[in-house]
This record gives C-alpha cells, sequence and structure tokens, in this order.
C-alpha cells in the first residue's frame, strides 16, 4: 500500500475508528458508520439473494416461520435494528447476514437441522455478526490494510446463476463469503446461545448443531465446505466452547422437534426434486440435452409449483433452438413466481430472438430493476442500437462492458464501435517524455480487446510569438490490443523551452477491422 493511502486510513482511524460493540460493550475498530452499515445491508440484500437462486416461494409459510423464530431472538438482542429474514432457494448449506440486520438462510440447510432450537442457533449467530458489528469490523481492517473498499464483484454460494450474476451486488457479496475471525465466531457462538435461552430455546440445540457441522465437515461434503463451512469453520474447540456455555445457562427450554419437522415436511419432501433439477443443469451444461429434459420433467413430477424447473425446460428448448417453445416454459415459470430476475432475462433473449421487441425490452428491463446483470444490458443495448437510439445503447453497453465475460467483452466491442470516434481518449492511454537526446517521445497504449488504427495525437503549444497553436501527428499502423507503442513525435520545430508547456492528447482513432 502507498504511504498516501496509509495515511488517509489512519487518519481516519483517529477520527471515527473506535467504536462500541453494542453486544459486548468493549471499544473495537469501526471506520463504517452506523448509517453506513444500514445503507450497506439495505442495498446488497435483495441483489445478493437474487444471485443465489432467489426468495423460496413455493411454501411461503416457511419464510413465516423463518421469520417468527428470528424475530424472536431479535426481540432479545442488544441492538435493535430493522431485522429481516428469508430463506432462499439454494440448496447448498448456508447462512449469512448483512450489516443492518439483513438475514438469509438457504433451503439446504434447513433440510439439514433437527429442531427449532438449532434453528434458533443458526438465526441466533447471525444476528450476533449484525448486532455485534462484526462485518463491518472486517471491512474497517479491510480499509486499513488495503486502502480502499471492498470490490464490487459477486461472490455466489449458488451454482445455477454464478456466471450471471456479475454486475448486483456491490460490497455485499464480499461480505458475506468472508471468513470471521475466531473472536468474532466464540461472540456469536457465546451470545447466540444467550439469546436463545433468553428467548425460550433450550441452548443444548447450539451444542449439537455445532456437533453435526464437525461431523459434516469431517465428511467433507462438497456444499457444506462451499457454504456455511467456508465463512463459519466448525471445531471441537467450538462445540466445547458450546458445552461449557450450555451449562452456565437456565436448563430446559423450547426444543421443537416436532413443530420444525412439521415445518420443514414440504423442503425436505421435495428434496428429490431439487436433487433431480441440479443433475439437469449440470447435464444441460455437458450438452446432455436427454438426459436433462429427463431431469427436469422428474423434478416437476415431484415438485409442479417449482419456477426453476419450468426455467430448466426453457433452457433446454433454448438450446435446441425452439425459442417459442422456451418461451412458454419461461412464460410458466413467470406464473409461478414473478420475482426473480432469471426468468425474466431468459425470456428477454428469446422474445429478441422472436422479433417481440417491445415484450424483449420489458422483461430484459424487468430483469434488471431485478439484478442488473451484463447479458442484459448487453441486449438492450443491441436493441436501442437497432433502433437508432445510439445514446441509450451506449448507456447499456458501457453498463455490460464493466464486466470480464464474454457479454461485457461484446458489449464494450459494440461501446467502441458507437464511441470511439467521438471519445478516443477513453480508449487510448498517452504518455510523453523527452528522452536523452530531448526528443519528444509519445508511448501509445490500447487496454482495450480490439486492435484500432490511425490514433491522432494533437499537441497544443505556444510558438516564439506566444501564439497558441496546434499541430496533429497520426500513427496511421495498427496497435493491436493490450499493446503498446512508443513513437517520437517529430516537433524539432516547437522551441525548446515551450516543449516543457505543450499538451498532448487523443483526439481521433478508428477501429482496424
Amino acid at each position: 500500500m502507498n504511504r498516501l493511502l496509509i495515511a488517509i486510513a489512519l487518519s481516519l482511524s483517529l477520527v471515527t475508528g473506535c467504536a462500541v460493540n453494542p453486544v459486548t460493550g468493549k471499544n473495537q475498530l469501526s471506520l463504517v458508520s452506523e448509517a453506513q452499515e444500514m445503507e450497506i445491508g439495505r442495498k446488497n440484500y435483495a441483489p445478493l439473494r437474487q444471485s443465489q437462486g432467489g426468495d423460496y416461494t413455493v411454501d411461503k409459510a416457511l419464510t413465516s416461520y423463518v421469520s417468527e423464530i428470528g424475530q424472536k431472538l431479535a426481540v432479545v438482542s442488544d441492538r435493535k435494528l430493522p431485522y429481516e429474514f428469508k430463506v432462499l432457494n439454494n440448496s447448498v448449506p448456508n447462512a449469512w447476514a448483512l450489516p443492518g440486520g439483513k438475514i438469509s438462510i438457504n433451503r439446504g440447510l434447513l433440510t439439514e437441522l433437527q429442531s427449532e432450537a438449532e434453528l434458533a442457533a443458526v438465526l441466533g449467530h447471525e444476528i450476533v455478526h449484525a448486532a455485534a458489528k462484526h462485518t463491518a469490523s472486517s471491512m474497517s481492517r479491510g480499509m486499513l490494510i488495503q486502502g480502499a473498499v471492498m470490490a464490487t464483484v459477486i461472490g455466489t454460494q449458488g451454482k445455477d446463476y454464478a456466471q450471471l450474476a456479475q454486475l448486483g451486488a456491490g460490497v455485499g457479496a464480499q461480505l458475506i463469503t468472508q471468513k470471521y475471525g475466531r473472536d468474532a465466531e466464540r461472540e456469536s457462538d457465546l451470545y447466540g446461545m444467550r439469546y436463545m435461552s433468553k428467548a425460550g430455546y433450550d441452548p443444548q440445540g447450539a451444542v449439537d448443531l455445532q456437533r453435526t457441522f464437525v461431523r459434516l465437515s469431517e465428511g467433507k461434503n462438497q456444499d457444506w465446505l462451499s457454504g456455511l463451512f467456508a465463512s463459519h469453520p466448525p471445531s471441537m474447540e467450538r462445540v466445547e466452547n458450546n458445552v461449557k456455555t450450555a451449562a452456565e445457562l437456565p436448563k430446559g427450554g423450547i426444543i421443537g422437534k416436532e413443530r420444525f419437522k412439521a415445518k420443514i415436511a414440504h423442503i425436505k419432501r421435495t428434496k428429490p426434486a431439487y436433487e433431480a433439477y441440479e443433475e439437469g443443469r449440470e447435464a444441460l451444461q455437458k450438452g446432455n440435452l436427454k438426459k436433462a429434459r429427463k431431469l427436469a420433467d422428474k423434478a416437476i413430477g415431484l415438485e409442479p409449483r417449482e419456477g426453476h424447473f419450468h426455467a430448466l425446460l426453457g433452457d433446454i428448448e433454448e438450446k435446441s433452438k425452439r425459442p417459442a417453445t422456451a418461451k412458454r416454459h419461461y412464460d410458466k415459470a413467470i406464473t409461478l413466481n414473478d420475482s426473480f430476475f432469471y426468468y425474466f432475462l431468459k425470456r428477454g433473449l428469446v422474445n429478441k430472438r422472436l422479433k417481440n421487441t417491445d415484450a424483449a425490452k420489458h422483461d430484459l428491463e424487468r430483469s434488471v430493476q431485478l439484478l442488473p446483470t451484463a447479458n442484459a444490458y448487453n441486449s438492450l443495448g443491441n436493441l436501442a442500437r437497432a433502433e437508432g437510439n445510439l445514446k441509450s445503447a451506449k448507456s447499456y453497453f458501457r453498463r455490460a462492458a464493466s464486466k470480464d465475460t464474454t457479454e461485457g467483452k461484446a458489449a464494450y466491442s459494440a461501446l467502441m464501435e458507437l464511441d470511439l470516434s467521438e471519445n478516443p481518449q477513453n480508449y487510448v492511454k498517452l504518455r510523453t517524455g523527452l528522452d536523452n537526446k530531448g526528443r519528444v517521445k509519445a508511448e501509445l497504449y490500447n487496454p482495450t480487446p480490439s486492435d484500432i488504427k490511425n490514433i491522432v495525437i494533437a499537441v497544443h503549444f505556444r510558438d516564439a510569438s506566444g501564439k497558441i497553436r496546434k499541430i496533429k501527428r497520426i500513427y496511421k499502423s495498427t496497435l493491436s490490443a493490450g499493446k503498446k507503442r512508443l513513437i517520437d513525435l517529430q516537433l524539432s520545430d516547437i522551441p525548446k523551452q515551450q516543449l516543457s508547456k505543450a499538451k498532448f492528447g487523443i483526439i481521433g482513432a478508428k477501429l482496424a477491422k
């Protein structure tokens, strides 16, 4: 890190670096204000859920149940926040909390739990992470180490939508995939169990939960390793600590095995449907359309109300080059769940192929409202360009071009076609200086994925009489993508005393096709 960033970070820490942990009462580092915490949670909660399969909507009573348990714990927490609890339609066993009390638990974790007390242990643990500002503290440490806020590339646990969800979740993505420090995990275990006890639950549920986690981690189940254990690594130490904590808390309380079993009965019963779906999506990715279709049909037979399964059939038909049939499956998925970005994105793309321009634009715009993706923005840009609306086209392409994906690269190339002649300085980088013989040299750099030619360099200077003059130098050769070129600008006719005051800029360039 350079010294300036260190100085900035240290000065910030002196002003706002010390805050009281609302749970423990101890001082801890914090460069993130409470208002910023709330904003991070608010802005990132919805797109992060979208990127990981969306909310589980087939059994909405399940989310109400999870929220009921979560709110019982939130009431007794040490920090009053606008807590929210959602169940995600994701088979990976995981749970996470964003700053501001925005908490999610995956369908795949719920099917592994054995009681309401274990669910309370999971939610209580996540509540403490939010209440104790653990993520905000981690961000603050990251600012001091890196000198900047974390990068905005989404890190999703879900496998189905990871390649699409590239634009939508900001800093939150890294906040839910980072590993908490051991002290933060100990605090969350300890105070989470205290919250359980205050809310009327048997803290033994937290002991049972950690024992289950240790057993599953030893089995090296890949889904577990990529889910909850990535950010909350289990250990026998945590089991032993929970045993000690449970001994210090009042005995007894709600275990709720039967109630929990009844509440999760539907996701337990339909678990084979999601297993078939995931196997079907893998088959589709490998090009085995017959197997993928058979598995999709099996999933729908077990759970006809799940939009993901119908969307898989849409993807199979799209791959089979039957867009009209694909559209009917996406229609069904949207009928079942009109709040998931992927269905609108894929229907928008097939509507575009079917020349249903207005419908395509409507669907693609709806998809980016739910979760911005390079795919949707690139397609919207192409539609706008076809209509002659070049200003909108450039705006869409610019949003898509920020990502290093196939669609992002295509959008960047399209943006260059429309914008290079007007703003060549945005695509060709220029540095100038004198060599050891006093000659003015220019280093041209093409950081883009496209070859560029006819680069025009303008030089503004004052002549011997003090009059401002401009001359041009053209580099007609092709400057290949990612390459640099050093050229002599041949400015021997400019008075040497004026060279240091001369201004240089790129004023023209063309794509080399």
